[in-house]
């Protein structure tokens, strides 16, 4: 056996990595062999009106029509449970509520993995999961590559909205119409790459509830009598780790931070900042003396993390608005001035659900779905290839979803900047969303399926969808990569997001490891650039290590006695 593939005890450490793959193979397997023997189902279509967005009906399909259904009120069956705005204010401020469990009235839907409610009463949204189309027209419309509606994303998320709860056979109908299509965009190849993540500090005071990542600034002041699990890195610590990392063969850099006080633009910025009369509650500013340690500016971080070649994939549109607050400078300007300092793509995280009713319930401190939008197209204008997210699971319903990718498809339109879409789904465990009541769980495993599956289908002008083996674990990851992803993830050296959230897989990945999973579900390993612009067919038998970065000639990224020790690492997101 191969040193690489024994842990310190000596047993092989794969044994895991492959009975979750030959799992998730066989159940796959058997799951399209019941799907093909139930039949595809009727493929016709009414036509039908446009939706609230204003997309145009498609034309009838054959002489067959569906009668339209008459719009009645229902009850989303998704994972977490949204209790009341009341409690959502009273987590806000940090008050107690009220037990986590149930309130009256509340149901256990099929499919589901906790307690769910009519979150859209509770919480009085505008936008609920009911439609004029049929599952079976939405189906057929994915099925022949039609640029699908709002209404179609709705339908195949919840399977039909006339009912509730997720239909075992139809949620299988639309996972093998995402497979299909990812076989025809992208081929049998899955695509890893290999990063570092080094955020830059915890210190944040915008008050996300679904966020555990962030400890309140004023906790690393100086004087301040509060202990904390934080940190703060200068930027020559953060050049260190990264002159680190590319002697190891990364490639990738990413960096998503909390919103520190004290970090600004560059030199300028802070003497901008400190100009008002109370920067502190005019616009989110301390001087970094006032800190235990000095972050620098956006400008030094950038440069210190593009040290010799490294790609740096950082500035989320949250950040990109830090960086120009107090100012009237625009998105542009930020982006500009951080490329030229080493930037060389930006992350879409932030974007939890662009629908501002969910925005107002989960993160009121944060920028609003419009402020969003601009900042990705001010990258896109400068250069900047990009990536979006969704962070799914919480309050929201499956109309927020289906509205949320819209929104991104929009922006790919407009743009044709972004590399990969990324679904995320809520880990509630430690977040005050979950502490404080306002939810008791998270998206179910079908649920997290479909997101992935109706990405696919729906985001017709984005290549590649990634599986986050962070969020799901092996098994379910893997089986993402059959229900329309292609990518999956990187090797992540370093992080502490998801792990502070509760999370419980994110593990360093090896070259090794992926290869052996992903050639367990009958598909081609591939390491890939950020931009997917290069790439390399992994091939032959272990050891196996990056070669597309600046530094690497195809060595493990970690020694055996390394692995051995590594584990408290994860995904970055939001």
């Amino acid at each position: 056996m191969s040193p690489g593939r024994q842990s310190a005890d000596g047993r092989d450490r794969r044994a895991p990595l492959l009975v979750a793959a030959n799992h998730v193979g066989g159940e796959l397997a058997g799951d399209r062999e019941r799907a093909r023997q139930r039949g595809d189902g009727d493929r016709v279509e009414a036509e039908r009106e446009a939706d609230t967005a204003g997309e145009q009906p498609r034309g009838e399909r054959d002489d067959q029509r569906l009668p339209r259904r008459v719009t009645r009120e229902h009850t989303p069956r998704r994972g977490a449970t949204g209790l009341n705005i009341r409690r959502a204010e009273a987590a806000r401020a940090g008050r107690p509520t009220r037990d986590r469990g149930p309130v009256p009235g509340t149901v256990l839907f099929p499919g589901s993995r906790v307690h769910g409610v009519n979150r859209d009463d509770e919480f009085d949204f505008d936008h609920r999961p009911v439609t004029e189309q049929s599952f079976e027209n939405a189906l057929a419309a994915a099925r022949d590559g039609d640029r699908l509606t709002v209404d179609d994303a709705v339908e195949l998320l919840t399977t039909g909205s006339e009912t509730p709860g997720i239909d075992e056979r139809r949620k299988e109908l639309v996972l093998e119409a995402a497979d299909r299509r990812r076989a025809e965009v992208v081929g049998d190849e899955v695509t890893f790459v290999a990063n570092l993540n080094n955020n830059v500090t915890t210190a944040c005071n915008t008050g996300c509830l679904f966020c555990n990542f962030k400890d309140t600034a004023a906790n690393f002041e100086r004087d301040a009598d509060t202990g904390h699990p934080g940190f703060t890195k200068t930027p020559a610590e953060s050049r260190a780790a990264v002159r680190d990392a590319l002697e190891r063969g990364i490639y990738e850099v990413t960096s998503v931070s909390g919103l520190h006080p004290a970090f600004a633009l560059d030199a300028e910025h802070h003497e901008i900042l400190a100009g008002f009369d109370d920067p502190a509650s005019e616009v989110n500013y301390k001087p970094p003396e006032r800190y235990d340690t000095d972050p620098g500016t956006y400008v030094e971080q950038m440069r210190a993390m593009s040290a010799d070649g490294a790609h740096l994939h950082s500035i989320t549109p949250e950040e990109a608005h830090h960086a120009i607050r107090g100012t009237e400078w625009r998105y542009e300007d930020a982006y500009r001035r951080l490329r030229e300092a080493g930037l060389a793509s930006v992350p879409g995280t932030a974007a939890e659900i662009l629908v501002d009713e969910v925005r107002d319930v989960i993160c009121p401190g944060k920028m609003d779905t419009q402020a969003w939008l601009d900042a990705m197209e001010a990258a896109a204008a400068v250069g900047l290839p990009m990536t979006a997210t969704i962070m799914y699971g919480h309050v929201e319903n499956e109309a927020h979803r289906a509205l949320h990718l819209k929104r991104v498809r929009e922006l790919q339109d407009r743009t044709g900047n972004i590399t990969e879409f990324v679904p995320l789904s809520f880990v509630h465990e430690t977040t005050p969303l979950y502490e404080r009541g306002v939810v008791d769980g998270g998206a179910s495993a079908a649920e997290d399926e479909l997101m992935i599956a109706v990405s696919r289908l729906f985001l017709d002008n984005v290549d590649h969808v990634q599986s986050s083996w962070v969020k799901y674990g092996d098994a379910q990851g893997l089986k993402m990569l059959s229900c329309g992803a292609d990518d999956f993830m990187g090797t992540i050296l370093s992080e502490e997001i998801t792990k502070r959230a509760g999370g419980s897989y994110g593990e360093f990945r090896s070259f090794d490891d992926y290869v052996e999973m992903i050639r367990a579900v009958g598909r081609v390993p591939v390491e890939r650039s950020t931009d997917y612009e290069r790439r390399r067919v992994i091939s032959g038998e272990p050891p196996h290590g990056p070669t597309l970065g600046p530094r690497a000639d195809g060595t493990p990224l970690l020694r055996p006695s390394e692995r051995a020790t590594t584990g408290d690492a994860a995904s970055a997101d939001d």
